[in-house]
């Protein structure tokens, strides 16, 4: 597996640094990348799609245990360097690389994931540039669900709204979003000497699992978490208030709610009702 000196040789052998901007920070600690490679229980039957794969620590690991792996990068340099170093994976088909922007707007994955996965179901398994986070989480959730489990190390504040209780600051819409579908796990918090260069914030390693035993229609996750957006968009406010003259389609008060409470005092279940969806 990579060390730090070879990730820096990599990087100097074609001119490439870092960059702020694609929010490039390298996982280096060998036992954090295993431990989410164990924590999605990653084997030959496992299908990775990874987002940001950089010089490839994460992706080797991948690929050593028999994974086949989508990965997405956006970084030109990177891609060419993941195409050349992994040359051989890609000729077996066991590697699939896609170059570009992993999302096609807030509600698609790049058209080369989807053709990539063929309907299969899949994984994510990511060290998450910074600032892909919240999109990619809630586009996979709430809008692919061939999606069985996200397993990523993401900024730490992302991970407490994604694994946040009402009645708290961070709760909000990718908190209900989570709560509705998934069980989040907290794996691990990653200080900022796991990482080269070091980010200027503490990150955290979650797995969210979906939960087989929701079912929900298509649009209906996607509804609701539109509908969060929009309802936390005035957190302060009062629900009567928050919601005067509103002509959106959403249903009455759900059992429990009261039109004095705030946003965050609902729970998951009673704003998809607010919603007007079904939890079934």
């Amino acid at each position: 597996m990579q060390t730090l000196a070879e990730i820096r040789a990599l990087l100097a052998e074609r001119g490439l640094t870092p960059r702020k901007r694609f929010g490039q920070n390298f996982l280096i600690d060998h036992n954090l990348i295993e431990r989410l490679a164990d924590a999605a229980d990653v084997g030959p039957n496992t299908l990775a799609l990874e987002i940001g794969p950089g010089t490839g620590a994460l992706t080797e690991s991948l690929l050593a245990r028999g994974a086949r792996v989508i990965a997405c990068e956006l970084d030109r340099g990177l891609a060419d360097l993941i195409r050349d170093r992994f040359s051989e994976a890609i000729a077996d088909g066991q590697l699939t690389l896609v170059e570009g922007d992993c999302l096609a707007g807030k509600r698609a994955l790049h058209p080369g994931i989807h053709e990539a996965l063929a309907g299969r179901s899949f994984q994510l398994i990511a060290n998450l540039p910074y600032g892909a986070g919240t999109p990619v989480i809630t586009t996979l959730l709430a809008d692919t669900p061939a999606c069985t489990g996200l397993f990523v190390t993401i900024q730490r504040e992302v991970a407490d709204r994604l694994a946040t209780e009402p009645n708290t600051d961070a709760f909000g819409p990718v908190g209900v979003l989570a709560g509705l579908c998934a069980r989040v796990e907290r794996l691990a918090v990653l200080p900022r000497e796991c990482f080269w260069p070091r980010p200027d914030v503490t990150s955290a390693m979650v797995a969210l699992r979906r939960d087989p035993m929701r079912d929900w229609a298509p649009g209906e996750l996607r509804r609701v978490v539109d509908f969060a957006q929009t309802l936390f968009s005035s957190r302060r406010k009062q629900l009567g208030a928050a919601r005067k003259g509103r002509r959106d389609g959403t249903a009455g008060w759900p059992e429990g709610g009261e039109p004095t409470q705030r946003p965050a005092e609902l729970t998951p279940a009673q704003i998809a009702a607010l919603a007007g969806v079904e939890i079934r």
